[in-house]
């Protein structure tokens, strides 16, 4: 019976009409072009902002281009000088070291600051508000200013010093063992950004897990090694690749505490500030471009590697 009641509703059913197909896919049509109307701005602005000066600039790479003159094809000889450039190589070191010790201790500051909000504390908006401030602020030039003045020779920092009877007189900003860390503190101090984005995912943990471990007879660092890091891992793989690619590309602090020119010693010689120098310092734009397009391989390399590594690491919901 039920075979027969299965074909007796195949037979009721009727199939579509030639004039129904199409109307339906004049109106699928319709919404399509009302879709690619809504995104014609997002794809003017990708092609002509975006993806128009990056092949403009990979051209450029590739000759020889004063911003005066018209440029003159090179082929590799911009990537060929790269190699004996000794201002470049010094930009390179200084701006892995820059990475490689601001972006953990960041991190690490942001995520210490989240746990201490994910507690309940009271006022928490306005706590998230003010600790969120320095990362608005920190790029700006009057927070680089004030940096700077803050680590100068009769700075704050000496006089807080002097206070407790140390007799301070160190130009922290003008010392070539001292410069760089001053702008790897500035960076660590705009944690605000990562940490809104790791006290947003502790909200996510369910509380469950910390009651179970509770019961379990677990301490608390028991529990943020089991339970909150594990947990955890992929905002701090998505907080990781983010600071990696901005701290990178910092600019404005090395040049506005160093007046631009990367001192002293080229200590703070970032290569991002090297690049404009070359580019519109002394107009060897194509040299410039070339520097470019090198960090952008830098920058996707260490993401790649990031990617690589997080399957060893990161642990997802499924």
């Amino acid at each position: 019976m039920s075979a027969i009641s299965e074909l007796s509703t195949v037979h009721r059913v009727k199939p579509k009409s030639e004039q129904e197909r199409r109307l339906r896919a004049r109106e699928a049509g319709r919404d399509n072009k009302a879709g690619y109307l809504f995104l014609l701005p997002w794809l003017v602005g990708l092609v002509v902002i975006t993806i128009g000066p990056m092949l403009a600039s990979l051209y450029l790479s590739f000759t020889d281009y004063s911003l005066i003159q018209a440029p003159k094809w090179v082929g590799f000889a911009n990537y060929v000088r790269m190699l004996n450039d000794e201002r470049l190589h010094n930009a390179l070191r200084v701006t892995f070291t820059y990475v490689i010790v601001s972006v953990p201790l960041q991190l690490m500051l942001a995520l210490a600051i989240a746990l201490l909000l994910n507690e309940g504390m009271r006022a928490l908006p306005f706590y998230r508000s003010v600790f969120y401030l320095p990362s608005m602020l920190g790029s700006s030039v009057a927070i680089a200013v004030l940096w700077r003045q803050i680590f100068g020779t009769d700075g704050l920092v000496n006089q807080v010093l002097r206070l407790f009877g140390i007799d301070a007189h160190t130009g922290w900003i003008s010392d070539p063992k001292y410069a760089l860390g001053t702008i790897i503190l500035l960076h660590v101090w705009t944690f605000g950004s990562p940490m809104v984005i790791f006290l947003a995912g502790l909200r996510q943990i369910p509380g469950m897990y910390y009651e179970a471990a509770a019961i379990d007879g677990a301490r608390r660092w028991t529990m943020f090694r089991k339970i909150t890091l594990p947990l955890l891992s992929p905002i701090i793989f998505f907080n990781l690749v983010l600071q990696i690619i901005g701290a990178f590309q910092t600019f404005t602090q090395a040049f506005v505490v160093s007046n631009g020119t990367g001192g002293p010693a080229d200590s703070t010689m970032f290569y991002t500030l090297y690049l404009y120098q070359r580019g519109f310092g002394q107009f060897q734009m194509g040299y410039a471009a070339a520097m470019a397009w090198l960090l952008v391989v830098i920058i996707g390399v260490f993401t790649a590697i990031n990617f690589f590594a997080s399957k060893y690491w990161v642990f997802y919901g499924d």
